[in-house]
């Protein structure tokens, strides 16, 4: 007898047989605080452990890839686009100090292939895991007519806690603080609407070896984002530098300037010194190809800034080399300034996502 869902283009036995493939990669995020295993209706975390906490405070986020996962399918390539997607949330949760604890994912798909699903939720899982991230829970949803069979999206949320006394945020930075930038592995997953119109532009194939690159292009630009989370939980657990973080932000979505500006107050002023780093080549060849200076791709692509931390000044020299310890190249961007209320800012941004902010704005050149 046929199955009338499977009629109308619904594969349900593929989707169990992609829940057998990923159920190893999930389960082994599972931590003391996951209850009930895998494969319940809701995800469970035993909360016992925030009675530990004066006044906890919950964070949470969600986000996508964006036009990433276009690149992954036009060279059949999943199993880093997982990472992408834990990046993306996670490390907007550390920016206000928070540790994450928990995820879980969406994923949408014109034809439901269980290995192509599986490679996408075992990249999570691994991501999830190397931050210690409890992967709880997830949907995978087949929508032919909707989505083309080889079509998929992905989407994500997390939730972290952070005790109230140890929350980052602009009501902490002080004149004087020092903004270390710490450096991305590529383009993240940001700006990939303009990266695919060069490509096409150029009628270059995501198959085409660049030499620019000693790779294909397609395997270039699914660089995974980089996760700054491990890292920065360890620095933000550790003793000495208690009290000499004030802020953080994650260099994604509107540029440079917007992202820092919106994590500072309206009272201070950021000179980023663009001398301070060289954008690495994946920056430069799209925008040689694209006919760009680098200079105006600074609100699209994060030209190799990834994310930020704002320290008080004493502490910047021992907390860039703890982090350059941890395996995250970090440089000194700026320090922060005073603004008079009167000054007028031409060229700087002190406005973005709705919050009106400190004046940040880029100066100097880079490297050649």
């Amino acid at each position: 007898m046929t199955n009338p869902y499977a009629d109308s283009g619904v594969d349900t036995q593929a989707g169990d047989k992609a829940v057998e493939l990923m159920k190893k990669a999930v389960s082994a995020t599972h931590n003391d605080l996951v209850l009930g295993g895998f494969g319940g209706f809701a995800g469970m975390i035993d909360a016992k452990f925030l009675k530990d906490f004066d006044h906890p405070i919950l964070a949470s986020s969600t986000d996508g890839v964006g036009t990433k996962v276009a690149i992954a399918q036009a060279i059949d390539k999943h199993d880093t686009i997982g990472q992408d997607l834990v990046g993306m949330v996670v490390d907007d949760i550390v920016v206000i100090g928070a540790r994450s604890l928990f995820m879980t994912d969406y994923i949408a798909t014109g034809k439901l292939v269980p290995q192509r699903i599986a490679d996408i939720v075992r990249g999570i899982a691994e991501a999830c895991q190397a931050v210690d991230v409890a992967l709880i829970g997830g949907e995978t949803a087949e929508h032919p007519g909707l989505l083309e069979p080889d079509e998929y999206d992905v989407a994500g949320a997390a939730v972290g806690v952070v005790e109230k006394s140890k929350l980052l945020g602009a009501a902490r930075v002080q004149v004087g603080d020092v903004v270390l930038g710490l450096e991305s592995s590529g383009l993240h997953s940001n700006g990939y609407s303009l990266v695919r119109k060069i490509v096409a532009d150029k009628k270059f194939s995501y198959a085409d070896h660049i030499d620019e690159f000693a790779t294909t292009l397609g395997e270039k630009l699914l660089e995974p984002t980089r996760l700054y989370t491990g890292v920065l939980n360890k620095i933000l657990a550790d003793p000495r530098f208690d009290n000499q973080i004030s802020t953080m932000s994650h260099i994604t979505g509107g540029g440079i300037a917007a992202n820092l500006s919106r994590v500072l107050p309206d009272t201070v002023s950021l000179d980023v010194d663009r001398a301070s780093w060289n954008p690495e080549s994946v920056f430069r060849v799209l925008a040689q190809w694209g006919g760009y200076e680098l200079t105006q791709l600074e609100e699209t692509w994060n030209l190799g800034l990834g994310f930020a931390v704002v320290v008080r000044k004493d502490f910047a020299q021992e907390i860039s080399s703890a982090i350059a310890n941890l395996g995250i190249h970090t440089w000194e961007l700026g320090v922060i300034e005073p603004t008079p209320s009167d000054a007028e800012l031409p060229g700087y941004t002190s406005e973005a996502k709705g919050v009106k902010g400190g004046a940040v704005r880029l100066v100097g050149n880079y490297e050649k």
